[in-house]
């Protein structure tokens, strides 16, 4: 079955195939695919210099005797094998992942959607009654909140109450909330196709001694990594501004590694920290620096910004002042 494409993307992505010398692109139900407009049901998207289909069967629309072939990173093992395609195999991310590093307007307003969808569902959980209850059950009601805010997948939730907030991979558990706790709570999903991710720092009823500094902290990394955000500017000059800032507080060897990562169709794509990349007006960055100090807590700010042509634009609106729970 054919796809329409928009000439203009379909004419990139070729020509990009051209330069990798990869003669098809097969791509699976992901975010690739996606990015193609193709929302696919079991079936795949094969992509070459003629034709743009979905089919159930890739070997059949690959052009005969093509010596490399693009997959889709996200590819089954069973898939691979039942491809029966006889070529050089190599991921397709490596034509494809570029161009998506640069979002169109329309890209930009969908990701700005769901960022004020998830700001959503952490604005009614501030309203529920969190005292005496356990971080699974607060988890479990954050869930109803993403299924009625439209959310198409949740990609990832977290609740950690008091010490479980100082450790960054924590699965809400038993552990009872109680007045005095620290609360780090986030949520990523997928909203009309595009990603974010927001997380909120709460205390129930008083901040725990000390709390209170730590986050300020936390959020001057993140006022100055959001100002490395522009035209230009090395990514790995935010990891730097954000690291200067924790370093110069004490609390360096508290400091998340990972101070944020591209956004967009999937929620973990390009322009990444570490990488020769520079800022480029229409990148999408989630910006997510963190403090864990063991044992005592931790605070995290996920926060998506766009590139602008001048610098750069929060697609967000919830203020991250601490916010103190009243039940």
């Amino acid at each position: 079955m054919p796809v329409p494409v928009p000439a203009a993307r379909l004419a990139a992505v070729r020509a990009a195939m051209g330069e990798a010398g990869v003669e098809a692109l097969v791509l699976r139900p992901s975010p690739d695919s996606r990015f193609f407009g193709a929302f696919l049901g079991g079936a795949f998207l094969v992509v070459t210099q003629d034709v743009v289909a979905e089919t159930a069967d890739p070997a059949g629309v690959v052009p005969a005797g093509a010596r490399r072939v693009g997959v889709d990173p996200e590819m089954r093992v069973r898939e691979l094998f039942a491809l029966a395609i006889e070529a050089e195999l190599v991921p397709a991310s490596s034509v494809l992942w570029p161009l998506r590093l640069r979002k169109e307007p329309y890209e930009v307003e969908a990701v700005g959607r769901a960022v004020a969808a998830a700001e959503g569902v952490l604005a009614r959980a501030r309203e529920l009654a969190w005292f005496g209850a356990t971080e699974r059950a607060m988890a479990y009601r954050l869930r109803v909140l993403l299924a009625e805010s439209g959310c198409e997948e949740l990609l990832a939730l977290r609740v950690a109450a008091g010490e479980h907030t100082a450790r960054p991979a924590h699965v809400p558990g038993d552990r009872v909330i109680n007045p005095g706790d620290a609360l780090g709570v986030s949520v990523c999903g997928r909203w009309g196709g595009y990603c974010a991710e927001v997380a909120g720092v709460f205390a129930v009823a008083e901040p725990p001694e000390d709390f209170e500094a730590m986050y300020s902290v936390v959020l001057a990394a993140h006022r100055a990594g959001l100002a490395a955000v522009r035209p230009g500017v090395p990514v790995d000059e935010v990891a730097r501004a954000v690291g200067e800032v924790i370093d110069g507080s004490g609390y360096g060897r508290f400091a998340a590694a990972h101070v944020g990562r591209g956004v967009g169709l999937g929620h973990d794509e390009g322009p990444w920290p570490g990488e020769d990349a520079v800022f480029e007006p229409g990148m999408v960055f989630c910006l997510e620096p963190a403090i864990y100090v063991p044992d005592l807590f931790g605070a995290r700010v996920a926060d998506v910004v766009v590139c602008g042509d001048d610098g750069p634009v929060p697609l967000g609106a919830s203020p991250h002042a601490l916010h103190v729970l009243d039940r």
